[in-house]
């Protein structure tokens, strides 16, 4: 190893361990990732000639080999031993579903309510999330108008689904 790396090692590995840990890896995996480039680094250097800049050979070899990681897990499924995993069901309940059905059943009759032009703006905003410019072209109103009816429409909705 450098006489260069040999002085700051502990801050070059702490600087490398930190690089993968803000790109999503554990501790753990950032520690062996990083062995992993430093002992790339030795047979480097053995093998062939002196590193110039250890950090960055040390820095690149390590993101390399977390992308290597990445592209493997990515390809084959990663591996998760069972009793480390926690298996959570993420269905809604019963209760909900059924509380959810009435109150996009409520909203229906209540959009039912607003006057056309309001109901047409405000979908077209809030179900097909056009800019109020375009909405304004399409309908041929101003900004403004948009403005206000989506304003219009929100109030009268949140009013009559209040409670639901």
């Amino acid at each position: 190893m450098s006489a260069r790396l040999m002085k700051n090692w502990q801050e070059v590995f702490a600087r490398v361990r930190g690089v993968l840990r803000r790109r999503g890896r554990t501790e753990q995996e950032a520690e062996d990732l990083t062995q992993e480039a430093w002992l790339r680094m030795v047979c480097y250097e053995d093998e062939r000639q002196p590193v110039d800049q250890p950090e960055g050979f040390l820095m690149r070899t390590a993101l390399n080999l977390s992308y290597d990681a990445y592209r493997s897990n990515v390809s084959r499924g990663e591996h998760v031993e069972l009793e480390h995993a926690v298996l959570l069901d993420t269905a809604p309940s019963t209760e909900a579903v059924v509380l959810a059905r009435e109150r996009t059943a409520r909203l229906e009759v209540c959009l039912g309510r607003l006057p056309a032009k309001t109901r047409d703006v405000f979908l077209a905003s809030r179900l097909e999330g056009l800019p109020y410019t375009e909405i304004a072209k399409l309908y041929g109103l101003s900004v403004s108008t948009v403005h206000h009816h989506i304003a219009q429409a929100t109030l009268r909705l949140t009013t009559w689904m209040e409670g639901w």
